[in-house]
């Protein structure tokens, strides 16, 4: 199980009160799985999931597929598809993994599915992700966030384990 990359992370970050709390864990391959527990707090619909939400989860977890390949990296393109609703309540089974990269370029794939880990899908997303110096962070973000994360055990865990050069 992989430690949160950001305490306050909306998607993982056990410290950020409205967040996902998303729980990770490395797989094979440059791969990914993780859950989504689809809380009352989650609704786009009376007890159904927001889509934006569901996006949001398999963004997280493509995001965290590409620090697995030791660069940190941004979403540059998102294609969701919505195959059936999610019912608050529900857990949401998301694998996400790695297809390919080119020079900056890193094409990533998930899957979210009710019902365990080979139940039926859900959502699906393709995305572009590139890789990026922590410059686009101290540059594009607040630089006092960037050196809060970077000096959290648990991000420094995640980069050696897996030789992320920030």
């Amino acid at each position: 199980m992989l430690p949160s990359h950001y305490r306050r992370c909306y998607g993982c970050g056990p410290d950020h009160g409205a967040g996902l709390r998303m729980r990770l864990t490395v797989g094979q391959q440059a791969s990914i799985h993780a859950q989504l527990e689809v809380t009352d707090d989650h609704q786009g619909a009376p007890g159904l999931a927001h889509g934006g939400l569901l996006a949001c989860a398999l963004d997280e977890a493509l995001g965290t597929v590409a620090w697995l390949l030791g660069t940190p990296a941004v979403t540059a393109r998102l294609e969701t598809e919505y195959l059936t609703p999610v019912p608050v309540g529900s857990v949401l089974h998301i694998h996400a993994r790695c297809t390919g990269v080119t020079g900056r370029k890193i094409s990533l794939v998930a899957e979210g599915r009710r019902n365990g880990p080979t139940g039926s899908p859900a959502v699906r997303a393709t995305a572009l992700f590139l890789a990026v110096d922590l410059e686009h962070f101290t540059t594009h973000g607040r630089v006092h966030d960037v050196a809060q994360a970077m000096a959290d055990p648990d991000f420094d865990t995640i980069r050696r384990a897996f030789g992320i050069n920030p």
